[in-house]
């Protein structure tokens, strides 16, 4: 779940005020944002004090105080030592520019190029900025330096697992943790550098995939190079510095967060690609690029395709139009993706007709739930209409090596024998079955 970001927007002017409090509503992710507006840096040292802010706006001047005054005063409070300020102001002069930096200003943002480009600005500092969420995994074999760090990490927000060696790390590690910080020298069996190769080379972890913090005790170059050949995403010198080492993990990551929404955005892709969009269940490109596959698994035997074709559904499109006849393949589909089991294929072929691949099952388990699908969707009476459907069921038991076409082909002809015995059945490959009057095919 997505941690809400805390905005305090300090300034004396209401209208300053009020147009910076709408421009963060107009951000994407503005339903994960709090924003508080104060007028004076009193009323700012107030909320400050009973609540945490992760990000600080705030004008130059100010009715009772200079805002770099402000920012000067809000550094001497350990919890606020990082936390964004950013000065909004119409005059970025360089003097005032220098003495913010000096005091702990993060950023300035000149108002003279409009309001426009300060939705950009403040997503880019939302991004850098926001506060620190995840879980970690901190391989230390210390206990006192451990409960140093530790604490310093969960008082920025963090979740902390530790692992007291390398070879507890390594049963521990799973997808869940967004980053590893490991000590290079560690003094059990393996080493920091033995973890590392076993993380990136034994387990296949990939640096974009689980970033890796590397502490160490040496600024010797040839060491620092051994951290990164072995698989480490950066380093971190000992005595760590709070301000270096968070700002580095921040930076892994935001790089770790970019990577998430990458690999996501490309499973939708390939799951957009793979779709039929009407019916919500795999398409015929989907279906020929995997059923060859499915079927050779042998952890999928004894495995079956079954060829589904919906009775006299032209005239459903003839009779009440093709929107009606959509509306019915929605439905048919709904009915399909809440049916069948984790690890089917089903897919639209096209048209009414519709494409299974079922793994699992015995002969009469296969036959059972066929016409356990029939039965339901002859009671859905999608827009009100009646609807049955032909099924032709086959499977490779039934001919050795036969490949996906051949055994495709067997379906569809039992499915078409369906229709011959005048519909609204299921007929196996090799023999009918309609109920109770099973008949040999030829």
């Amino acid at each position: 779940m997505e941690k809400d970001l805390k905005i305090l927007i300090v300034d004396g002017s209401r209208a300053s005020r009020s147009m910076i409090r709408s421009t963060l509503a107009a951000q994407s992710n503005a339903e994960h944002m709090q924003v508080a507006a104060v007028s004076s840096a009193g009323e700012a040292l107030h909320c400050l004090a009973n609540e945490k802010f992760d990000i600080i706006t705030c004008a130059l001047q100010l009715p009772d105080m200079y805002g770099i005054d402000l920012c000067r005063t809000i550094r001497t409070q350990p919890i606020y030592r990082f936390t964004p300020f950013i000065v909004v102001t119409a005059e970025p002069h360089e003097r005032h520019m220098k003495d913010g930096f000096r005091a702990g200003v993060t950023d300035y943002y000149d108002k003279t190029h409009g309001m426009g480009e300060f939705v950009p600005f403040m997503r880019g500092l939302v991004d850098r900025y926001a506060a620190l969420s995840g879980k970690l995994l901190y391989v230390e074999d210390s206990d006192l330096e451990a409960a140093l760090m530790t604490e310093m990490m969960e008082r920025h927000g963090l979740t902390v697992v530790r692992a007291s060696s390398a070879e507890q790390a390594l049963r521990l590690v799973d997808d869940s943790f967004d980053l590893v910080i490991t000590d290079f020298y560690l003094r059990d069996e393996m080493s920091g550098g033995d973890f590392l190769h076993t993380l990136r080379c034994g387990q296949r972890y990939s640096h974009e995939e689980l970033p890796v913090l590397v502490i160490t005790g040496s600024g010797n170059a040839d060491i620092q190079a051994e951290i990164f050949h072995a698989g480490g995403n950066d380093f971190v010198i000992k005595p760590v510095v709070e301000e270096v080492f968070i700002s580095r993990l921040r930076s892994l990551m935001l790089a770790k967060k970019q990577f998430n929404l990458l690999r996501r955005q490309s499973e939708e892709i390939r799951r957009m690609a793979s779709q039929d969009i009407l019916t919500g269940v795999y398409n015929k490109r989907y279906l020929i690029e995997r059923a060859t596959q499915y079927l050779a698994d042998p952890h999928n035997h004894p495995a079956w395709v079954t060829v589904l074709d919906l009775d006299h559904f032209k005239s459903i499109n003839d009779q009440h139009g093709h929107m009606t006849g959509d509306h019915v393949l929605k439905a048919v589909g709904a009915l399909f993706r809440g049916f069948f089991r984790d690890g089917d294929v089903i897919a639209r072929s096209g048209g009414e007709e519709f494409v299974m691949l079922l793994k699992g099952r015995s002969r009469e388990e296969c036959l059972e739930e066929m016409e356990e699908l029939r039965h339901r969707i002859e009671t859905l009476r999608p827009e009100g209409l009646d609807l049955t459907a032909s099924i032709g069921v086959a499977s490779s038991m039934l001919r050795t090596n036969a490949v996906y076409e051949e055994i495709l082909d067997e379906a569809d002809r039992a499915m078409y024998r369906a229709k011959d015995l005048g519909r609204n059945c299921v007929v196996m490959a090799g023999s009918t079955t309609r109920r109770t009057a099973p008949v040999e095919l030829p």
